[in-house]
């Protein structure tokens, strides 16, 4: 079946019924480029955006009735009281010990958030600070129309502010990382250039907060969401935190540059290529990422396969597929590759703790995949541990006319189970050593 034998009805204008349709045929992957699925530029389903600003589409953008019950839905989520992830609905306790003796926060970190205040009017110091444990942490999402207001918005900054807050982003992040968060960011402008809505999609449609005083010695964080990329950052007794992490991609890749994930792809396919048949048959969960075996539900109309984007810190995924005790040690080499990339946005110090954290529930820890494993097809990868989540996805089309998912839409998330999202772990037990 290719995307272009389709015929289909659309949900709300530019969600598909395609996209959560189950198919007994095969989704094979073709060579077609991203841009063999660039509309018109007079297709009315998105010729009528322009010339709105992101307020007046976000108001376009959330009037049909199927767009507000995912709203409404997504609102439910956000009320409930935090708990976190769990493989059982259990949270399990003690998996984050904060060390009994801690480090300072990073100076760097705590000299750029203040140069990014020094850059605010009063007005928007008042709107970007929250308290450390404020619930708009979780009022994060990653759709192109505006859910949430947190912050400011970048694009509303001066040029001085914008660049601070962005300089504030690259003093937490490994170089490598920054470059991976910018060019998922780019790609958005990119994206906004090609269907000619500049206005709703650019490099600086994000919004940006802080939680806490920065300090060295104190609890704080900060948070960057808006289409394609959402990152929460959380420093406590010297332990950082980046985590949810939601970076993704429409197209994935320009004319200019390679596909954003394409290092993690090909170690994913690597380790799929490598399976035994015993470890495939339990790998495999299911055969594609449309299998009609899959029960109702499980592909969602926003969110696709992956389980753990947006308004999802309370959802019981169970484990599925093999566990790593059944791989060889050049299979659970190639793990630890595709984990350390999905960890590339932290310093390299506190990246290393997190791998030591992972590796000590190596062998609780559990791979499933959907679809082929030679990269024929799209397909979804995710690994699950008690305390980590990592999520690839291969999306359909939302403003490019693909109605299959398809390699140049991807969606990946980073979690950390059983309650330490947003360092709530960390920060329960720093206020238990603080407490009065």
């Amino acid at each position: 079946m290719t995307m272009t034998d389709l015929t289909d009805h659309d949900i709300d204008g530019s969600f598909s019924t395609a996209r959560i349709t189950a198919r007994g045929e095969d989704i094979l992957l073709t060579s077609d480029s991203y841009r063999e699925f660039i509309y018109p530029h007079d297709e009315p389903s998105i010729a009528k955006y322009r010339g709105m600003d992101y307020e007046q589409f976000a108001d376009e953008k959330k009037s049909p009735s199927f767009v507000q019950d995912l709203l409404n839905s997504w609102q439910a989520l956000y009320d409930e009281p935090f708990r976190g992830i769990t493989n059982d609905g259990v949270v399990k306790e003690g998996l984050y010990p904060l060390p009994a003796k801690t480090e300072p926060n990073d100076e760097g970190m705590v000299t750029a958030a203040f140069r990014f205040l020094a850059a605010l009017t009063p007005e928007q110091r008042t709107a970007v600070n929250h308290p450390v444990d404020a619930p708009e942490w979780r009022a994060w999402s990653n759709p192109e129309f505006v859910i949430h207001r947190v912050g400011v918005r970048l694009e509303e900054l001066g040029e001085d502010a914008a660049g601070a807050a962005l300089a504030l982003v690259a003093a937490s992040l490994s170089p490598a990382g920054y470059e991976r968060v910018v060019e998922a960011m780019e790609l958005n402008g990119y994206l906004g250039d090609l269907v000619d809505l500049p206005q709703i999609m650019n490099d600086r449609s994000y919004w940006f907060s802080l939680f806490g005083t920065p300090s060295s010695t104190e609890p704080w964080g900060w948070q960057l969401f808006g289409h394609h990329v959402a990152l929460n950052v959380v420093v406590v007794g010297g332990r950082q935190v980046v985590a949810p992490v939601f970076l993704g991609a429409e197209p994935a890749l320009s004319d200019e540059r390679a596909p954003l994930f394409a290092a993690r792809e090909a170690l994913a396919i690597r380790l799929g290529q490598s399976f035994t048949d015993a470890q495939r048959a339990k790998a495999v969960v299911y055969r594609s990422v449309l299998d009609p075996e899959m029960p109702d539900g499980r592909v969602h109309p926003a969110d696709e396969r992956h389980v753990a984007g947006a308004f999802r810190d309370n959802r019981v995924v169970p484990y599925e597929g093999v566990c790593v005790r059944d791989f060889d040690d050049a299979q659970r080499k190639l793990l630890h590759e595709i984990v350390d990339d999905f960890l590339l946005l932290l310093p390299d110090h506190q990246r290393a703790l997190t791998m030591q954290l992972i590796g000590a529930h190596l062998m609780e820890t559990w791979v499933s995949w959907y679809g082929a494993t030679d990269g024929s097809q799209p397909f979804y990868l995710r690994v699950q541990s008690p305390v980590v989540i990592a999520e690839m996805d291969h999306h359909a089309g939302v403003w490019l006319n693909n109605r299959l998912p398809a390699r140049f839409h991807v969606h990946t998330t980073l979690r950390l189970p059983n309650g330490n999202d947003y360092a709530k772990a960390y920060l329960a037990q720093w206020q238990d050593r603080h407490r009065p």
